[in-house]
């Protein structure tokens, strides 16, 4: 049957024996080149990154937290839930991130996570005010770790929570004055701002919040089904009105609106008038589709960025298909796959944001955290193609008017005794 061959091999003689041996040695040829893999470079792209703060982290937990029990074999464990783990314990910041109590602390980061908790402007569903709450919550499933991309947040950044924004549920104004004002302290401190709503009204105000801070010229590119440009919605400047008022400012140009997934039965034809009158871009889901996702990005940021210096990014939670996300407040079908959405984010973040909103998520509708857990994914793509990417902190060469706003008078410790107690 075989032929002895140098080395001790053989081959087969017989020739469905030989026939079988070529055929195993044509698919052998077809397999990819292993170290041409993004799974096997991210293996050791691992090996690259420093891991310092996660030591500190656990250092910090065993200070704050206290020893663990002398039961306890691994020593890094703390008796109090300190910081990352448990994934189902602890006080939820997003991503575990440290809480700065004193906003004037976010200038030491160069991200800040900020929610705002408000859904006067719904024309629907009510409940986006809970979203940021929802978010943090289901961001403790995260690590700060992207084994795709082989980034650590931790690691290659420093991100803070500063909590939510003090808003006014019965008064849409007084609320978007709070959060103007919000924004636009992160935004001087040269922080980046992430905001997390909140219905898509908050847009309006996010962006007026940055743009007051910068004589520099903003584009804007929008994630949704819905075009959201119209003056009035019932007679108010609702979650439908956003980027009408936003592109009046003067530095943040109508022509520099990128508006990616509109499309379907839910987008209002007055919207329509005001997005031709004003000249802005917009690409639907089909589009999309038929060009791909990379061309997206190319033309997306060709527009956004044409004559101006930074890009604002808006993520409406509802532009992804409402199969995988029904936690929102004005659900929409034919929207983007998941893999689409991130793809997409991604690559617009990969030229660099002055801020970024996740708007629309809905706990009150949502089915095991799903909406709350895709909007965490978002935004963390969005920080890990910044981090790979070498854009982070890109905006503040921009900020050539920051504010500077008043704080009150206090000392001491809240809520607490000015001594500890005497026992014994």
């Amino acid at each position: 049957m075989f032929h002895d061959l140098p080395g001790g091999r053989s081959r087969p003689h017989h020739p469905q024996a030989a026939i079988a041996a070529h055929a195993l040695r044509e698919r052998r040829q077809h397999h990819p080149d292993l170290t041409k893999l993004a799974g096997w470079k991210a293996m050791r792209k691992e090996a690259e990154l420093p891991e310092g703060r996660w030591d500190e982290e656990r250092r910090w937990a065993l200070r704050m937290g206290l020893t663990g029990a002398d039961s306890i074999e691994d020593k890094s464990i703390p008796t109090f839930a300190r910081g990352e783990l448990p994934h189902y314990a602890g006080i939820n910041t997003f991503l575990k991130a440290p809480y700065a109590e004193d906003v004037l602390e976010v200038s030491h980061y160069d991200a800040t996570v900020l929610g705002i908790p408000f859904d006067g402007g719904t024309t629907y569903r009510a409940g986006t005010r809970f979203g940021p709450q929802g978010v943090r919550k289901i961001s403790a499933l995260y690590t700060p770790y992207n084994y795709e991309i082989g980034v650590d947040l931790r690691e290659q950044m420093t991100l803070c929570d500063a909590g939510d924004v003090f808003t006014i549920p019965a008064n849409i104004e007084k609320s978007f004055d709070q959060i103007t004002r919000a924004v636009s302290h992160v935004f001087s401190s040269g922080s980046l701002p992430i905001m997390i709503g909140g219905d898509h009204s908050i847009g309006f105000p996010c962006v007026r919040g940055i743009a007051e801070c910068t004589s520099k010229k903003i584009g804007i590119v929008h994630f949704d089904r819905h075009a959201d440009i119209q003056e009035k919605d019932l007679d108010e400047r609702m979650h439908t009105t956003p980027w009408f008022h936003s592109t009046n400012l003067p530095n943040v140009p109508a022509k520099n609106l990128v508006q990616i997934g509109i499309g379907g039965w839910q987008v209002p034809r007055e919207a329509v008038k005001v997005a031709r009158e004003r000249e802005t871009n917009i690409i639907t889901m089909g589009d999309m589709e038929k060009m791909g996702i990379d061309k997206t990005i190319e033309m997306a940021l060709e527009m956004a960025w044409d004559g101006v210096d930074m890009v604002y990014m808006s993520f409406d939670i509802d532009s992804i298909d409402c199969g995988f996300v029904p936690g929102t407040g004005w659900p929409e079908p034919g929207g983007f796959l998941p893999r689409e959405a991130l793809a997409l984010a991604s690559g617009i973040a990969a030229e660099g944001i002055c801020g970024m909103e996740l708007v629309e998520v809905a706990p009150p509708y949502d089915v095991s955290d799903i909406t709350a857990l895709m909007g965490t994914r978002v935004i963390v793509d969005v920080l890990g193609s910044l981090v790979a990417n070498g854009k982070l902190g890109a905006h503040r060469k921009h900020i050539d008017k920051p504010v500077s706003l008043p704080h009150g008078e206090f000392e001491g410790k809240r809520w607490s005794n000015s001594e500890p107690h005497k026992v014994g």
